[in-house]
């Protein structure tokens, strides 16, 4: 029951219901893929499920028209950074939300463009959007590493006596922010590998992957985000 009640409570939110199709998504494309692959009749439900991954991608399409204000309003709270300590994270943290906010007005253009509302080519449009997300991959990468190596850095050299409580409480939260940096990268570098793989053929192994293999490095990614997002509630839910 507390299982159902938390899935309940995620689909209550649009962020939880994204989570949601994506895994849901990938997943299916990763079955779908490597039953596509096999005899007749496994080949036909691949097919089948390659066809709700492609409708429930277009369903996160259609919902993402609607974030542009939501990333507009986080990138002015974040503004320039200058609560951040580390001028390298806040540089890249900065780049970062620019790419983001120029991502969505690029993919409503490459969608309009499809759906026949606007009578333009889509493909550089969805080129551009795919290039600036993978962008974005990129910085939250090098954000990433360099958090975890600052984090590294206070743990080989803490300050005040390590028999202190505090000191003891402060490294458990280091470690766990650094189990977090992790998985974030883990899934940041998941999402990049589709990333290029979507972007035109020539660049790096831009169109070599097989559809399973878009749905592993997805599911992967996405499965890391489901589980931090449920560590994220249970520790508020602890704090209540």
């Amino acid at each position: 029951m507390a299982a159902l009640s938390g899935l309940v409570s995620s689909l209550e939110s649009y962020r939880g219901r994204d989570r949601l199709i994506r895994t849901l998504s990938y997943g299916c494309q990763l079955i779908g893929g490597l039953l596509a692959e096999q005899s007749s009749v496994r080949s036909e439900v691949g097919k089948r499920l390659l066809l709700i991954s492609a409708q429930l991608s277009h369903c996160r399409t259609v919902l993402r028209l609607f974030d542009d204000l939501a990333m507009l309003a986080y990138s002015k709270q974040y503004g320039l950074g200058t609560k951040e300590e580390d001028a390298i994270i806040r540089c890249l943290s900065v780049v970062n939300n620019l790419a983001d906010q120029l991502y969505y007005p690029c993919e409503h253009v490459a969608w309009a463009a499809d759906a026949k509302i606007i009578h333009i080519n889509s493909t550089r449009w969805w080129i551009l959007s795919t290039g600036l997300w993978g962008l974005s991959l990129l910085l939250g990468i090098g954000r990433s590493l360099k958090i975890i190596l600052n984090l590294r850095r206070k743990l080989r050299n803490p300050e005040g006596k390590a028999a202190s409580i505090s000191f003891r409480r402060g490294k458990k939260m280091i470690e766990t922010q650094m189990k977090s940096e992790i998985l974030t990268l883990l899934s940041n570098v998941a999402d990049l590998a589709n990333a290029i793989h979507w972007l035109p053929p020539g660049f790096l192994w831009a169109g070599r992957f097989p559809p399973w293999l878009v749905g592993l490095m997805g599911t992967v990614s996405s499965l890391i985000s489901v589980y931090q997002a449920s560590g994220s509630h249970s520790e508020n839910t602890d704090d209540s």
